[in-house]
């Protein structure tokens, strides 16, 4: 199926289950799927109108007149908790219509993430992260290994450096000794710098502390594909940072 038919299918999916629910989920081709935070304690919805109301609205498939209303602030609310995004009252604010654009460019990408040629096709087997779209892939060369998939990075002030660098140590049950947390799969190629899995949603802002998070089986499949000594290029800027 090409981008054009995916992303048409997609939308009429969202359409019809906006209707049938009076909300919609967010899906994303390929290896990019919805994730789910932890379950969050459901808080009252606000009547108040987000600056990016119709935004949001046309990327819930809610109709679009730019004016709260329930149905709307269920929707909204829904995503929030579904993707990490604090609080949770159904505001369409900057950080709720930051993760849906977010998510939108990550849609785009398709199956033909490096289209650019901005990760290098010329060093074999490569773990790729894009930090502008926030997504991650492995490539041969020019082929298309694994991915994309959703990746979160590092947060500003602690952002995920740029480069080219090389996995040099493996860790499959790794704990930081300094933020205290369990890194599941970890694959470390810059300093304190690695490919981790995470127990919450990999678009909560504002980002990590410079690791490349993942969703668990994304990380494991990582873990599969990758060895000590393979490249591992970081490009781009991540939003906000």
């Amino acid at each position: 199926m090409g981008v054009k038919a995916g992303f048409g299918a997609w939308r009429a999916w969202r359409r019809r289950t906006a209707v049938a629910l009076g909300m919609a989920g967010m899906v994303v081709p390929l290896s990019v799927a919805l994730g789910t935070a932890p379950a969050q304690a459901a808080t009252a919805c606000t009547a108040s109108t987000g600056p990016y109301q119709r935004q949001v609205e046309k990327f819930l498939g809610r109709p679009v007149d730019g004016r709260q209303s329930s149905g709307d602030c269920r929707a909204t609310q829904r995503f929030q908790i579904n993707h990490g995004i604090s609080p949770t009252i159904g505001y369409a604010g900057p950080v709720t219509w930051g993760v849906m654009k977010l998510i939108n460019a990550q849609y785009a990408a398709g199956r033909n993430p490096n289209a650019a040629r901005k990760c290098p096709t010329n060093k074999g087997r490569i773990a790729c992260v894009d930090l502008t779209r926030q997504l991650s892939w492995v490539q041969d060369g020019s082929r298309l290994v694994f991915g994309p998939v959703p990746v979160r990075t590092g947060r500003d002030r602690y952002e995920t450096r740029t480069g080219l660098k090389q996995i040099y140590w493996r860790h499959k049950n790794h704990w930081s000794t300094i933020y205290h947390v369990a890194m599941p799969y970890s694959q470390f190629f810059d300093g304190g710098q690695a490919f981790h899995s995470i127990a919450g949603s990999v678009w909560s802002p504002p980002g990590s502390h410079g690791c490349v998070n993942m969703r668990s089986g994304d990380a494991q499949k990582y873990w599969s594909l990758l060895r000590n000594g393979d490249d591992v290029y970081v490009y781009g800027r991540k939003p906000g940072t």
